[in-house]
């Protein structure tokens, strides 16, 4: 079995699971949106996630998206599997102790921080953030116990676990956010704070049982001279340093947007999300699947391999997500009534996050790519080449927030983050073909162009197929409902019968992924 259909049977599984995933995720979402609708409670909700996700990526996110998969799959391969997990023990004790440490000081300090991320909210939107940004500064102390178990699971490629447990993570949040929610209490929406927190245990425990497989051996040490700890440190490091950066994004996203209508910052959140389902389901899961393989390629130094495995990884993203956004785009106001249309949540709503899904959805086969072009680096234990790349497209995306929150308000700050994404992907595919030499180039374009070609007539068909279910049905609940699923069946089917008539290799690509899943029932 070639590195592809390696790639492809294990991206084929973590699919499933993230689609399951995901969905229970819209659910949530919808369920907040039917309960609590688009106001200051919302925005201050979104916000309370800001300084803990911060702290696990300070400290968790960027070990193991950097440093720690390379490294300890390096250790594998060169059956060094005892001296890996010397590594993997003196990392975690460093984590979990620093990382103790910011969440006592966050804890104290977050009213200082709230004040300074969204100054333009009132005083008991900002009250509420920082109550609801102490119970979820709980979530990285347990989310660095699961993503270090992830990390080494996904070093043996073992996946499962993890998907798992990211249903799981969901499935809590939605339990509790329904069984403490009061509409006519705003405070209560700490209910779905409170199931992040228990979600995030569940998703450590789900994968308790596979890590014991793999044979874990935990030594109580923290050695920072062991050569493997110092490699992880010092890829670690240029991330850490980035995502510190990229804060500067956030928070001038959120203080612009905390300035306009109140809802706004929740109009552009309930957008991301949309926009990052396919990113989530498809890229996310490719990514993970291929990194090991890359980072094991890097190791013994397989350059074709290596190259093969990106633009494979590439070519099928390119494929899968070039018609979703196109899709999208015509389909984002029957979508939008769907999933979060209820409750308190009005058409007046529905209309201002659309105005962002637009802007959002132009950047998503972009936001894809930068899932996979970062990971080729990381492999090739090269992070800092990344971090430059991401801080000059961040720069670029903070000055683009800037010119277009005048004329298109909350669109603008949408529109910045794709444009941002494009500049970051065509930096990285061209330093990284400067660096290998060669990055199958000639077949990422022809892919990317006759994907293009595609979806820009299946995009026309759905558009007119609207046309005439709008004028027949209206934009009702069920009258939306038909259009989102016949639509999207439509444009399936359109796309899949022009792709495979111009003999499209990642057309095969895309049903052997399938066919294995429905086939075999495996991973």
């Amino acid at each position: 079995m070639s590195n592809t259909q390696k790639m492809i049977k294990a991206a084929g599984f973590l699919m499933a699971a993230n689609l399951v995933s995901r969905l229970l995720g819209f659910i949530r979402e919808s369920l907040m949106a039917g309960l609590f609708g688009k106001i200051g409670a919302t925005d201050a909700y979104n916000t309370a996630f800001i300084l803990p996700d911060l702290l696990y990526w300070l400290l968790v996110g960027g070990v193991l998206s950097a440093a720690f998969i390379p490294v300890l799959s390096e250790y594998i391969a060169k059956e060094k599997e005892e001296e890996g997990w010397k590594v993997v023990s003196s990392v975690a004790n460093i984590i979990f102790l620093f990382l103790c440490g910011l969440v006592i000081a966050a804890m104290i300090f977050a009213p200082q921080f709230i004040s300074l991320q969204v100054p333009g909210f009132t005083p008991e939107n900002k009250a509420l953030a920082v109550y609801l940004t102490r119970i979820l500064l709980l979530q990285p102390v347990i989310l660095a116990l699961s993503g270090i178990t992830m990390g080494i699971l996904n070093s043996y490629k073992i996946f499962w676990p993890s998907a798992v447990g990211t249903v799981l993570y969901n499935t809590c949040i939605i339990l509790f956010g329904t069984l403490y929610a009061n509409p006519n209490n705003p405070r209560s929406i700490a209910g779905f704070a409170f199931g992040v927190v228990v979600g995030a245990a569940a998703n450590f425990l789900v994968q308790v049982p596979a890590l014991r497989r793999v044979g874990l051996r935990y030594y109580p040490l923290i050695d920072f001279k062991h050569p493997g700890v110092r490699k992880i440190i010092s890829l670690s490091l240029p991330i850490i340093i980035m995502y510190t950066l990229n804060q500067f994004q956030v928070i001038v996203n959120s203080n612009l947007g905390s300035a306009l209508v109140p809802g706004s910052l929740t109009a552009i959140w309930y957008s991301y999300r949309l926009f990052q389902l396919p990113v989530g389901i498809f890229a996310l899961a490719i990514g993970v699947a291929v990194f090991p393989t890359l980072s094991e390629q890097a190791a013994l130094n397989k350059l074709q391999d290596f190259v093969e495995t990106i633009s494979g990884a590439i070519r099928l993203i390119v494929f899968i997500t070039v018609p979703i956004s196109i899709g999208m785009v015509v389909l984002r106001f029957p979508l939008i009534r769907v999933l979060f249309e209820h409750g308190k949540f009005t058409p007046m709503d529905t209309e201002a996050t659309a105005i962002p899904l637009f802007y959002f959805t132009l950047g998503i086969t972009a936001q894809a790519i930068i899932q996979i072009l970062p990971r080729a680096f990381y492999a090739l234990q090269n992070t800092w080449m990344p971090v430059v790349l991401g801080v000059v497209a961040m720069a670029a995306s903070i000055a683009w927030m800037y010119v277009l929150v005048g004329p298109l308000a909350h669109g603008g700050l949408a529109l910045a983050v794709t444009l941002g994404a494009v500049i970051q992907m065509f930096l990285l595919f061209a330093v990284l073909r400067h660096k290998l030499g060669k990055i199958d180039g000639k077949r990422i374009a022809g892919t990317f162009l006759k994907t293009l070609a595609s979806a820009a007539l299946m995009g026309m068909i759905v558009q007119i197929w609207s046309k005439f279910l709008i004028s027949w049905l209206g934009i009702g609940k069920w009258g939306s409902i038909i259009l989102l699923v016949t639509g999207a069946l439509v444009g399936l089917i359109v796309f899949a019968a022009v792709t495979r008539i111009f003999k499209m290799e990642e057309y095969t690509m895309a049903m052997d992924m399938l066919g294995r899943r429905f086939k075999r029932g495996q991973c």
